[in-house]
């Protein structure tokens, strides 16, 4: 339903609306009056104001019969959907409201989950004993595509990020690291060192500026990687290297949720960074919003 046609059922009183569904359906004014709980003459003088309203002559009129006009026709198929739309959203928002439910969806891509999104959903559960918070992990282009549609209520994505119907902020900036098998490469202290390895990096296809980031970084310490093995997710990356099938680049904040002693991190220079941001969707006001924005800014 556009915001148009909602906003033209909104400035008609909905009483009009739901007595002009009852003569519809009955095509009867006496059997319509009698389920409304209402007398004949008012439900008539209604629907003669809704026509007015609108401009258009919905029934038809005789002794003998009630007939829909083909405008009536029209605008009982487009009421009787927009006066369901009205009345799940009236209840939704009242049970909202009420805390008895709702559901708040968090996206995030997997190199930025952290122990912090792991607060904030306990924070929010706290707040809110009666929402249900689903999180997804969700490459970053299907993300904005959410955001854009209003699928999603907030999203943890990695700059860059043009769309005109997200809001973001910086939430923090990531520098980079090479992290590596130290059971099995000893005194590391460049990337360099390893150019010769077998290097495992995120799907070209599904982080494509994260893959060619890193790219870029190897090319500054003069070589082009060989990359073996690919993935969509950076805890499988994290377990190849673990397993020692390979090295690879990751955010830097990535070593202190992943913990290994087999693993090592080793810092690179900040020329390359990385943007992680908050988005929402544009215009979407809420307080549960607002409370997540706090909390994670505080804690960036």
């Amino acid at each position: 339903m556009s915001i148009n046609n909602t906003y033209k059922v909104l400035f008609m009183e909905l009483r009009h609306l739901k007595y002009f569904l009852a003569v519809a359906e009955e095509l009867n004014f006496t059997r319509a009056s009698e389920k409304l709980f209402i007398s004949q003459p008012p439900l008539s003088r209604q629907i003669k104001e809704l026509e007015n309203e609108i401009g258009a002559k919905l029934f038809e009129r005789s002794n003998k019969k009630v007939t829909l006009t083909e405008a009536g026709k029209y605008f009982k198929n487009q009421i009787t959907n927009q006066l369901q739309e009205l009345e799940a959203a009236a209840l939704k928002a009242k049970k909202i409201s009420e805390n008895i439910s709702g559901i708040y969806k968090i996206g995030y891509i997997s190199s930025t989950f952290s122990s912090t999104i792991t607060k904030l959903t306990q924070l929010l559960t706290k707040k809110y004993p009666y929402l249900t918070i689903k999180l997804y992990e969700v490459s970053a282009t299907k993300q904005i595509l959410a955001l854009e549609q209003k699928k999603l209520d907030l999203s943890i994505i990695r700059a860059p990020l043009i769309s005109t119907k997200i809001n973001s902020r910086l939430w923090y900036k990531d520098s980079y690291s090479l992290v590596y098998n130290k059971n099995k490469f000893k005194n590391i202290n460049s990337l360099s060192n390893l150019k010769d390895e077998i290097f495992v990096f995120f799907n070209k296809d599904y982080a494509p500026t994260y893959y060619n980031t890193l790219i870029e970084i190897c090319s500054q310490h003069g070589f082009t990687p060989n990359i073996v093995h690919e993935s969509n997710n950076i805890n499988s990356i994290i377990q190849l290297v673990k397993h020692g099938l390979g090295v690879s680049i990751v955010p830097n904040s990535l070593k202190r949720s992943h913990v290994y002693p087999e693993i090592s991190f080793l810092e690179l220079d900040h020329i390359f960074s990385s943007d992680v941001l908050i988005a929402t969707p544009k215009d979407e006001k809420s307080a549960i919003t607002d409370l997540a924005l706090s909390f994670l800014l505080k804690h960036s």
